[in-house]
């Protein structure tokens, strides 16, 4: 088998067609282009996963906006509730999801070229700070002891670690961060930990694997590394995470930008003489 390729949005915060988030920014657009990034890897990614906060509010319209803007994705694409999104809803929006389930928490275990995703549902309804209780981390250790032998990658909406960015650590992962920290450690196969929420780009090592967040496809949280920190998003370059398993191998994670840029151009002349 090939290199596994597992492609990471997040928090694309769509909103009914001519609505914009936050009463200013058209998101659409946006995941619309990261889509077409996507399209243009040199390497065709085996599926997409997006890490929550589908839409602003949850509202069938805004997941039916969702729909036509993923349409032309061609791989199998996996979607986890954030704390913006309505379970319920997305079920009904996407009935042919049915790894979604039908009620409860939305948490499910599928396999992906050599690797398997388990994911994790950390929204605790009307609230913007996520939480895991005993019965989702109970699930957890069982999906992780069938999967013992193979590596797995975990996907979560609120990230289990501080970023000190105050505003954002005041609505994260408010409880069953080291209770899940110590499950994650039992288990070497584990490669990453994958989230949403934060906006930004964020590594931080996390039992004995990594704990990373990706961009927004759309707007990024400001980077201010102060526990009073306000709380304010900005444009910055959009992005989403490539997250690559070679056979064997280790997993490499990476961080792509959306939008058509410049070159590429090369470094060496043929030769391999440096260009002056």
């Amino acid at each position: 088998m090939s290199h596994t390729f597992l492609i990471q949005l997040s928090d694309t915060h769509i909103r009914e067609p001519g609505r914009l988030a936050y009463g200013r920014l058209d998101t659409a657009p946006y995941l619309s282009q990261a889509v077409q990034a996507i399209d243009r890897l040199p390497q065709k990614p085996d599926a997409v996963v997006i890490t929550g906060d589908l839409t602003d509010f949850g509202r069938p319209a805004e997941y039916e906006h969702l729909r036509a803007l993923l349409r032309p994705l061609t791989v199998p694409v996996y979607l986890l509730p954030g704390n913006h999104d309505d379970r319920q809803q997305m079920r009904s929006s996407f009935p042919e999801h049915t790894y979604l389930g039908t009620e409860g928490f939305v948490q499910f275990s599928v396999s992906i070229g050599n690797l398997q995703l388990i994911t994790l549902d950390t929204v605790v309804p009307m609230a913007s700070e996520g939480s895991l209780c005993v019965d989702r981390l109970n699930w957890l250790a069982v999906e992780l002891d069938k999967h013992r032998d193979r590596p797995v990658v975990v996907a979560m909406h609120h990230p289990p670690f501080k970023t000190l960015i105050g505003h954002m650590d005041e609505i994260g992962l408010l409880s069953g961060s080291s209770e899940l920290e110590v499950l994650i450690a039992r288990y070497p196969n584990v490669e990453r930990v994958i989230c949403g929420h934060l906006h930004r780009a964020i590594q931080v090592s996390f039992g004995t694997t990594m704990a990373v967040t990706v961009p927004s496809v759309a707007h990024q949280i400001c980077l201010d590394l102060s526990p009073t920190a306000a709380s304010a998003w900005r444009m910055e370059p959009p992005g989403f995470g490539i997250h690559a398993l070679p056979v064997n191998g280790r997993m490499v994670s990476h961080t792509a930008y959306s939008g058509i840029f410049d070159g590429p151009y090369p470094f060496h002349e043929p030769s391999g003489q440096l260009i002056d």
